[in-house]
């Protein structure tokens, strides 16, 4: 860095010679031998503006770099530089400097151009160019899409599924009937002989009765072989409407009939029993909420919703009725526990509320359900 610092002192001599600028006091450092060369006055030459370049960080590094300072005892002499003292001695050149000797010309240039680039201010960051092109405007009216021809397009078609088997409900297996025995019971040819024995018995009591065909359906389970349709439940006793039930079940009902039902009745209100109004007998159909066959799909139930005294007074089985009529209707519900193997009444479940349910069905060791 030294070096180059006395490399350019003698270009800015000759500068200041040309313009008769007057030298600062600072004592300039002794020159290189290529310095000490004769200067050749330029003539009329202008130096053309020469345009601004940007200067790197390393270029702005050396021009801020202060003068280094010369012994003050070093005049400087020069064209036109008055002073007194020695002249300095100066080397001879050396090869090297000797061959330079012919570019000196174009150093000097050089040496001037550093010397007004080190009086131009600090270049500023280099503001954003305007000449770049600005996006756009949009168009005032949006463009309209060209009209489409009026042409039917073609509709999508569902792609080809196979057919698909019908959808069995989740619960079609929790529908099904629990199987019974009983469901495959079928006529023979020949009706057997205790079925014989039973309508002779019902004939002495004096049930009045006639055959029915057997009724069977399978899809659910329901079966009665030897069915009998009940017209009376003795010589002065009537059933309405029409009661279809197994030979086994009219002859206990016509018994019952005969020996509590009338004679609670005579005992309550001082009449004979003149009908009992039945609500269902024979109906292919399950106990409710149940997946098990119901008594009356086998003609196996009777259900009694009411009771005709000879005097015509009518007593209704239900929840709440008169006293006499409640007195009655306990005798003979807690009367039919034994003989019928089920029964059921008001205050059971809400489904027997209005009627008496009768029926035989088998159970262990001739056990009874009585609600």
């Amino acid at each position: 860095m030294a070096v180059t610092a006395l490399l350019m002192m003698p270009a800015e001599a000759r500068h200041r010679h040309r313009h008769h600028e007057p030298l600062t006091p600072r004592v300039e450092q002794p020159l290189t031998p290529r310095a000490e060369q004769s200067l050749k006055p330029r003539g009329g030459k202008r130096l053309k503006p020469r345009r601004h370049r940007s200067v790197t960080p390393k270029q702005a590094q050396q021009k801020t770099l202060p003068p280094l300072p010369l012994p003050a005892d070093v005049p400087v002499h020069g064209p036109g530089i008055s002073g007194s003292g020695p002249a300095i001695p100066v080397p001879e050149p050396r090869p090297a400097d000797a061959a330079n000797t012919a570019g000196a010309p174009d150093r000097s240039d050089e040496e001037k151009s550093r010397q007004e680039k080190q009086a131009l201010p600090e270049p500023s960051a280099p503001e954003p160019s305007t000449d770049t092109e600005s996006e756009p405007e949009p168009p005032a009216v949006a463009p309209t899409p060209t009209p489409k021809p009026d042409v039917a397009e073609p509709e999508a078609q569902p792609p080809a599924v196979a057919p698909q088997p019908p959808h069995k409900p989740a619960d079609a297996d929790d529908k099904k009937m629990l199987p019974d025995p009983r469901s495959a019971d079928l006529p023979d040819e020949k009706m057997p002989a205790e079925e014989v024995a039973c309508r002779e018995r019902l004939k002495t009591l004096g049930v009045e009765f006639e055959e029915h065909k057997a009724e069977s359906q399978f899809e659910i389970g329901c079966s009665i072989p030897y069915p009998i349709v009940l017209k009376t439940l003795g010589k002065s006793v009537a059933i309405a409407p029409g009661t279809e039930l197994n030979c086994k079940m009219a002859e206990a009902t016509a018994r019952f009939a005969a020996n509590v039902i009338q004679p609670a009745a005579k005992a309550e209100f001082g009449a004979d029993l003149q009908s009992i109004g039945q609500a269902s007998a024979f109906v292919c159909r399950p106990r409710n909420g149940t997946r098990k066959l119901s008594e009356h799909a086998f003609g196996n139930a009777l259900d009694i919703a009411s009771f005709t005294l000879s005097d015509g007074k009518k007593i209704e089985v239900g929840p709440a009725p008169p006293e006499k009529d409640a007195k009655f209707l306990n005798a003979v519900r807690k009367a039919a526990c034994g003989p019928f193997k089920t029964v059921l009444g008001p205050g059971a479940d809400p489904d027997h509320s209005l009627h008496f349910h009768l029926d035989l069905e088998p159970r262990r060791h001739g056990g009874t359900f009585c609600q």
